[in-house]
């Protein structure tokens, strides 16, 4: 498996939505550890053209992330625009309060089997998917083209439907993480977001599968702490935010500096995704379940915020552990993780 080709085992996690770079993707790929490019919100061309500015970057092996919208999702859009059109009164409302502009809720499946497509024609090294598993058919055609498949799960049963599918490598998403939850069902109220050592164990007693932590890791204890646990490597993101390589705005570097706790929240897209808490999360919690929709929604005021610096009004995704990130290349970055986790996996467990 590649994860076990790996000099260090360190993963970058996809960051999609501005921080992932070609330059970031290709620094940690060359240091030794596994950058992943991601592809959401890119068009086929646009995640074309990245994949290929990382081919001139580095030799070195890489991965692209896809996100995997249900196609159900498609159907039930025009029956479920009333669940959120009290959302869309208020949101509209407050972004004119703030002289920013909102958008038109819609659904897109972005771009799903174009991407599909040009990954299948020059793969790289592995395809990860985040938010479902896509069907075996598909996977079958990643492997057959050479590209090895990883699935990330946030429950025992997302894992083993993954392993069903044919994924060859899981990526175990603890509930510390920041972004998006990749939860295939996001709407399941009943489903509580377990954290990370936890469902590794869970997986673990479960399925022989090579598994990747993520959630919550940004020092090299912590990436010793899940290497102990049975993960082959870990999938690291918040932390490479601060980066130079990094694509991370302005407002959101600011931010990360605050000191603010984040939480959990379906108020920028729709969807489940922890940040740091700023004004509009605060104000619009109780969003509803409607991704891609509210996402398309909010896109624009977002996009606004951002070129005039504000913080408040921007999702600003990250994982629990966010105040550790540091300002260091992404090589030196990937060295002290591994080199740190190393040296605590070889101390001795007493002092005696």
């Amino acid at each position: 498996m590649l994860v076990d080709r790996l000099s260090v085992p360190i993963v970058l996690a996809p960051l999609a939505g501005g921080p992932s770079t070609p330059e970031l993707t290709a620094a940690v790929s060359g240091a030794g550890g596994l950058g992943f490019l991601a592809s959401g919100y890119l068009s086929p061309e646009q995640m074309r053209q990245s994949i290929e500015r990382v081919r001139e970057l580095t030799d070195a092996p890489f991965g692209v992330n896809v996100f995997v919208v249900a196609a159900a999702a498609a159907a039930a859009a025009p029956a479920a625009a009333g669940a959120y059109r009290e959302y869309l009164e208020r949101v509209s409302a407050w972004a004119r309060r703030r002289g920013l502009q909102t958008g038109e809720p819609r659904f897109d499946d972005d771009g799903f089997e174009q991407k599909l497509e040009l990954l299948c024609e020059r793969p790289p090294a592995a395809v990860s998917f985040t938010f479902g598993c896509p069907p075996a058919a598909t996977i079958d055609a990643l492997k057959d083209a050479g590209a090895e498949v990883w699935v990330t799960v946030t429950t025992v049963s997302e894992a083993m439907q993954a392993v069903q599918a044919g994924a060859q490598t899981l990526v175990v998403q603890g509930a510390e993480a920041g972004g998006h939850r990749a939860a295939f069902d996001d709407a399941d109220a009943e489903v509580v977001p377990v954290g990370l050592l936890a469902l590794l164990a869970l997986v673990r007693a479960q399925l022989d599968a090579p598994l990747v932590a993520t959630g919550g890791i940004a020092d090299a204890a912590t990436v010793a702490a899940v290497l102990a646990a049975g993960a082959r490597a870990a999938q690291v993101g918040t932390a490479f935010m601060l980066c130079p390589e990094a694509g991370t705005g302005e407002a959101q570097r600011r931010a990360m500096r605050w000191g603010r706790p984040t939480e959990l929240t379906r108020a920028f897209t729709g969807k489940l995704a922890r940040g740091i808490r700023n004004e509009f999360l605060i104000e619009h919690r109780g969003a509803p379940s409607a991704y891609p929709q509210i996402h398309h929604l909010t896109a624009p005021m977002r996009r606004q915020a951002r070129e005039r610096g504000d913080a408040e009004a921007i999702n600003l995704w990250a994982g629990e552990a966010y105040a550790l990130a540091r300002e260091l290349p992404a090589a030196e970055l990937v060295a002290e993780l591994a080199a740190g986790a190393r040296s605590r996996s070889e101390a001795p467990l007493s002092n005696q």
